[in-house]
């Protein structure tokens, strides 16, 4: 059994990568992409975090978060956003994989893979670089051929921000970017 560590850095920033069971493609459904939405919200008010950065991806989604101050309690929320969204994915009629039985002693079901993986984010530079990841991630992926083409992306409200141009990661000008230096961090 390996020995999961977590770094946990009170009021930090962390980057995340959380995946299906069997990595099934659970959020081609708009039903699954609307009870998560509205999970993370409940989350949100029930234990305070900023979401910096997110996209949802038919099977796993990739999310930069801001802790409080003092707070690095973000196991305690990715279990509440789990174990919500499940209840609600089940009671709604959605299908679950089947699970071993050593999994269901443990009170697991077949929608998330059990483990998730957590980067702590260490300054500007991994910030940045982590940033981009997530908002090229369905480039990446094969499943545009620009950020711009994934309406299930941050990506957007970025653009109007005025942090992105719109064309960012389209290969327009060159502009394609490389992510090698975080190729050991994303947990894909």
């Amino acid at each position: 059994m390996p020995n999961w560590r977590r770094a946990h850095v009170p009021g930090g920033t962390y980057f995340f990568t959380v995946v299906t069971d069997a990595r099934r493609h659970l959020f081609r459904s708009a039903r699954a992409r609307r009870l998560l939405g509205e999970t993370i919200r409940e989350c949100i008010v029930r234990y305070p975090f900023t979401v910096r950065a997110i996209v949802l991806l038919p099977d796993h989604l990739h999310a930069i978060w801001a802790l409080p101050r003092g707070d690095d309690d973000y196991p305690r929320r990715w279990a509440w956003i789990k174990r919500s969204f499940t209840r609600k994915w089940l009671m709604a009629g959605g299908i679950e994989n089947p699970v071993s039985d050593g999994r269901r002693r443990d009170g697991r079901r077949g929608v998330w893979l059990p483990k998730y993986w957590e980067h702590t984010i260490e300054d500007e530079d991994d910030y940045e670089s982590h940033f981009d990841y997530v908002h090229f991630n369905p480039v990446k992926h094969g499943l545009v051929r620009s950020p711009r083409d994934w309406p299930w992306s941050s990506f957007h409200r970025w653009v109007r921000a005025g942090v992105y141009p719109s064309h960012w990661g389209s290969g327009i000008d060159g502009e394609r970017p490389c992510f090698d230096d975080i190729a050991d961090t994303v947990g894909e």
